[in-house]
C-alpha cells in the first residue's frame, strides 16, 4: 500500500481540472473550481503533541424582544405600514421564543407548533424586503432574500430550492448552528403560482411550491449539493485524505421562510367570493372603486388556492401581511425623516467633492410628486433623483460651487437651475441663504415647540443683513429672537396660540414688535 502519496495543491488540481475540460469539450469552456481546500492528512493531538482541531463555531440565541420592540425599531426605517408591523413584529416573537425555548430545552422541540412562516402582498417599492432585511439585522441572524423566478423544480434546468439553504449557512460565514435560525425571503412568489390552462409538468410553478413545501415544514438538507461543481470537488478531496465523505447537513426547522409578492389579479378572486356571498336582498354592493388593499385584507387560503397555489403549501403560510400603496405624503416623509432615505446618500456624494446640498421641502415634495407617477414606489424616488442630479454630480465638482439647494425649480427644470446656480453667484448665494433661514424656522420648533415663519420680506431682509454683516443665518436669526422664546411662551399661555408669523418689522425692530404682541395677548385673555 503506497501511504507517502503526493497530494496535490490547490493550484495543481484546478489546473488539472482545467486541462481536462479543456480536451473533453475544447478552449471554450472553463470551469472554475471554487473554494478547494487541500491538506495533509490530520493525526490527532495525543499522535503530534499539538494543538486539538479547532471546534465548530456556535451560537447562543438571546432573543428578549417583544412585539412593540420590533415595530418601534421598524419606524426608524419604513414609514406607514403600521399593521403590517404589528403582524410582523408578533409572528417573528413568537417563533423566536419558540426557538430560545428550543435552544435551552431540547424537549420543547416535541411540544406541537406551527412555524409562523409568512406570506406578504402589496404592491412594489412599499418596504416589504426592507422591512425582513431590517428584522434580520436587529435579531442577528443571517438573511437570504431570493427572486422566486430563479428556481426550478430539482432536475431540471434553473436553480435549486435548496441552494437558498445553502447561501444561507454562507450568509452566516459557515456557521452551522446559527444559520440555522435564519430567515428565507424569497420575492416576486406569485410568479410561481400555477396558471389555471397549463398544460404537462409545471416544473418552475408548482414543482417550486413542493420543493418549498418540504423545506417549510422540516428537513435535511446536504450542503454538498449534487449539482455544486464545488461541493463535489470538496467531497473528492476530503474522500482521498481520509478514504470517506462526511455528510454534512443543516435542519429546516427553525429557519423563517417569508415570501411576497404584488399578488395582481387575487383581488378579483376575493372580489367575487364577497359579491357572491352579499347576492340577496339587502345586499351591500361594494363600489367598483374599492381600495385593492382592502380587498387583500380579506384574503383566505382558499383565495391563495384558486390564484393558484398548492394547498399544501399555502397551509404552511398562515401568517398573511398586507402592506398598503404609498402616496405622496408618504414618499416625501421618507425622503424627509427615513433613517435609510435616499437623500442621506446624495449628500455623501456630493461632500466628496467637498459640496454641500440642501434638500428644501418643496423639491423634496416634488420629487416625491414626479416618483408617484412611475407607479413603483419608494424605487422611483431613486429614479427621480437620478434623473434630476445627474449633472450636477457631473459639473460642480469642477467649478467653485460649494453649496446649493435642490428646490422645486431644480427639480421641474434641472438644465436651466444648473446653469444659474453655475453662472450666477448671488441668486446661489440667496438660494442658499432662504433655505438656511426654513431650516432655523425648523429647529426653533424642535428646540421650543413653537412654530415660526419669517414671511417672505421679513426672509429677505435676514438674507441682506447676513450678506452686510458677513454673519450666519443661524447667528442674524438668533440675534432678532433672543427675547422671543420667552415672550411667545406667554403669548402661548393667553391665547393657546403656538404659531407665528414674523414680518419684516419684527426682523427690524424685534422687541417693540413682541412687547404689542404680549400686551395684545393679555387683552384677549380678558
Amino acid at each position: 500500500m503506497i501511504t507517502n502519496k503526493k497530494i496535490p495543491t490547490e493550484e495543481e488540481f484546478e489546473k488539472e481540472f482545467q486541462e481536462f475540460f479543456r480536451k473533453k469539450y475544447g478552449d471554450g469552456v472553463s470551469v472554475s473550481v471554487g473554494r478547494v481546500r487541500v491538506s495533509e492528512p490530520q493525526t490527532t493531538s495525543d499522535q503530534t503533541g499539538g494543538e486539538p482541531p479547532e471546534p465548530k463555531k456556535t451560537f447562543d440565541l438571546k432573543f428578549d424582544l417583544k412585539p412593540k420592540d420590533i415595530k418601534k425599531y421598524l419606524d426608524r426605517y419604513v414609514i406607514k405600514q403600521d399593521e403590517a408591523k404589528k403582524a410582523l413584529a408578533i409572528a417573528v416573537c413568537d417563533h423566536y421564543n419558540h426557538v430560545r425555548e428550543c435552544h435551552e430545552n431540547p424537549d420543547a422541540a416535541d411540544t406541537d407548533y406551527s412555524k409562523q412562516n409568512i406570506v406578504m402582498l402589496g404592491p412594489t417599492g412599499v418596504g416589504k424586503t426592507y422591512l425582513i432585511r431590517h428584522i434580520a439585522k436587529l435579531i442577528g441572524v443571517p438573511f437570504v432574500k431570493a427572486d422566486a423566478t430563479r428556481f426550478s423544480e430539482t432536475g431540471y434546468v434553473g436553480a435549486n430550492v435548496d441552494d437558498l439553504i445553502r447561501e444561507l449557512v454562507a450568509q452566516a460565514d459557515d456557521n452551522l448552528e446559527l444559520a440555522q435560525y435564519g430567515i428565507i425571503y424569497l420575492d416576486e412568489a406569485d410568479k410561481i403560482a400555477t396558471p389555471p390552462n397549463i398544460i404537462g409538468r409545471d416544473v418552475s410553478g408548482r414543482g417550486v411550491q413542493i420543493g418549498l413545501l418540504k423545506l417549510m415544514e422540516e428537513t435535511e438538507v446536504d450542503l454538498k449539493g449534487g449539482h455544486d461543481v464545488a461541493s463535489q470537488m470538496r467531497s473528492v478531496m476530503e474522500f482521498q485524505k481520509s478514504g470517506k465523505v462526511e455528510k454534512e447537513v443543516i435542519n429546516t426547522r427553525h429557519i423563517l421562510f417569508i415570501i411576497s409578492g404584488a399578488f395582481t389579479g387575487i383581488e378579483n378572486i376575493i372580489k367575487k367570493r364577497m359579491h357572491q356571498s352579499r347576492i340577496g336582498f339587502n345586499a351591500e354592493v361594494a363600489s367598483q372603486k374599492d381600495d385593492t388593499a382592502q380587498y387583500f385584507e380579506h384574503v383566505t387560503p382558499k383565495d391563495f388556492i384558486d390564484f393558484g397555489f398548492e394547498p399544501e403549501f399555502i397551509g404552511r403560510l398562515p401568517v398573511h401581511v398586507i402592506c398598503t400603496e404609498l402616496d405622496v405624503d408618504d414618499l416625501f416623509h421618507i425622503l424627509k425623516h427615513s433613517e435609510g432615505s435616499i437623500v442621506r446618500q446624495y449628500e455623501n456624494a456630493f461632500k466628496a467633492y467637498g459640496i454641500n446640498v440642501l434638500f428644501s421641502d418643496s423639491g423634496l415634495h416634488q420629487i416625491a410628486e414626479k416618483a408617484i407617477e412611475q407607479k413603483t414606489g419608494a424605487r422611483a424616488l431613486m429614479t427621480v433623483c437620478e434623473k434630476v442630479l445627474r449633472n450636477y454630480k457631473y459639473e460642480l465638482p469642477s467649478t467653485g460651487v460649494v453649496e446649493f439647494v435642490v428646490t422645486e425649480k431644480v427639480v421641474d427644470n434641472p438644465e436651466k437651475e444648473l446653469k444659474k446656480i453655475i453662472d450666477d453667484t448671488d441668486y446661489n448665494r440667496n438660494t442658499v441663504m432662504r433655505e438656511q433661514v426654513r431650516r432655523y424656522e425648523a429647529m426653533f420648533y424642535a428646540d421650543h415647540n413653537l412654530k415660526i415663519t419669517f414671511d417672505a420680506e421679513a426672509t429677505e431682509v435676514i438674507c441682506a443683513r447676513a450678506s452686510a454683516e458677513e454673519k450666519p443665518i443661524t447667528q442674524v436669526c438668533d440675534e432678532i429672537l433672543k427675547s422671543y422664546q420667552h415672550g411667545l411662551n406667554l403669548i402661548k399661555q393667553n391665547t393657546r396660540e403656538s404659531s407665528f408669523t414674523f414680518p419684516k418689522e419684527v426682523v427690524e425692530n424685534p422687541d417693540p414688535m413682541l412687547e404689542e404682541w404680549i400686551r395684545e395677548s393679555y387683552t384677549a385673555k380678558r
